[in-house]
């Protein structure tokens, strides 16, 4: 099946974080939209399918998974991932950054240290934050446009704040590294050996690009927890699904309990159809949109080398978000963000919503269609030039 990704759609109007909320958000009217991390595509035509089906039939009770919701989500991840787990270690969740939240009280205490490697996705700062823990930051090391692990400090961290939980993101969100296997070995060591729980968030997984290979954090420790979703692959964001994956019992019955604490039982009825659907029948689908993007990736990146050769592109191991670097222009942040949204009419997410270390970057969402992406670096040429 040829799929469009060609075709823009008008999504005003329908209630879209992305499109219906810049005055609640303190951003004028009229911007280009690049900002929070949801597609412009429609979801795979077979989900809709599905969706459409269940829609007809017109009743929308209590429901829950049965045995092939749970086969479709392990099939996925171990045909694709080598990563192996089975029904009894699934815990559903109606979001990664909920089930987060869940994670930490179940399993920290309150004045406890979390380890996050920062500039990092910006829920995992409230997150902690908000349930009474304390951010042990491990900043990246930013060097000749690549990011990479301060391992010294990371044990560091860990030994100084006495660190109870690692935070982790991979692939990582903004800075689109893919974390090797030995990079993950390294890191496990150190916590296995000061007793660290880890927590790997790999909602991105999916995403990532020719040339790089993504490994579950879930190979290496059977210990670890993995948060998964379809959400980002599938653009299935508002239907509010997802699965963490937990093997060790202990911890898996902690978890359960927070859960049920929350009041929270089932997912509703239309993620769970669209989330068995999309791991069954989505492969086709997610290829095309592969390609599709990685030509989007290739047009920004030979555009900025040809028309803004001051914004540096951090190359794009994984993810559709693309971390850009205005530091060359040496601009406070403040003006940068004014330049971005006043002068360019764009909204991008400020790099300082990620941390401090994302000062003189933006980052910008390139899961649109090509024509959109053209548009957004001719405003950028015409502010920056």
């Amino acid at each position: 099946m040829k799929y469009d990704f060609d075709t823009v759609i008008d999504r005003k109007g329908t209630n879209s974080l992305k499109y219906d909320f810049a005055p609640e958000r303190g951003k004028p009217e009229g911007l280009l939209s690049m900002w929070v991390a949801d597609m412009d595509f429609p979801a795979p035509p077979e989900v809709l399918d599905d969706l459409q089906h269940a829609i007809s039939h017109g009743i929308f009770g209590y429901s829950d998974a049965k045995d092939n919701y749970y086969k479709a989500v392990s099939a996925w991840f171990s045909s694709r991932y080598n990563y192996t787990f089975t029904k009894q270690d699934i815990i559903k969740a109606p979001g990664v950054v909920f089930a987060l939240a869940q994670i930490i009280k179940a399993l920290t205490k309150e004045g406890d240290a979390v380890l996050i490697q920062t500039p990092v996705y910006y829920p995992f700062y409230s997150l902690i934050r908000e349930n009474g823990r304390l951010i042990a930051p491990n900043p990246l090391t930013y060097k000749d446009g690549k990011y990479s692990i301060d391992f010294e400090d990371f044990e560091k961290k860990v030994i100084e704040q006495n660190v109870k939980m690692f935070l982790f993101c991979s692939p990582h969100n903004p800075v689109g590294r893919v974390w090797t296997r030995e990079e993950l070995e390294k890191l496990n060591a150190i916590c296995i050996k000061h007793n660290v729980i880890i927590v790997s968030d790999e909602i991105h997984c999916d995403f990532v690009w020719s040339g790089y290979k993504f490994s579950s954090f879930g190979e290496i420790n059977d210990n670890a927890i993995i948060a998964t979703a379809p959400s980002k692959t599938f653009n299935l964001a508002g239907l509010q699904a997802s699965n963490i994956i937990v093997k060790n019992a202990e911890l898996r019955e902690m978890l359960k309990g927070e859960i049920r604490r929350s009041g929270y039982s089932q997912l509703n009825q239309l993620g769970l159809i669209a989330c068995q659907s999309a791991y069954s029948k989505g492969g086709p689908w997610l290829s095309a949109l592969k390609a599709y993007l990685e030509e989007n990736i290739k047009l920004c990146r030979e555009f900025l080398g040809l028309h803004l050769p001051k914004v540096k592109l951090i190359e794009a191991e994984a993810t559709y978000l693309l971390w850009l670097d205005f530091s060359e222009y040496r601009l406070e942040q403040e003006e940068l963000d004014r330049r971005i949204t006043e002068g360019a009419k764009l909204w991008f997410n400020s790099g300082t919503s990620f941390g401090d270390e994302g000062k003189g970057f933006q980052r910008m969402n390139i899961a649109c269609p090509r024509s959109v992406i053209r548009e957004a670096l001719e405003r950028l040429k015409r502010e920056f030039t």
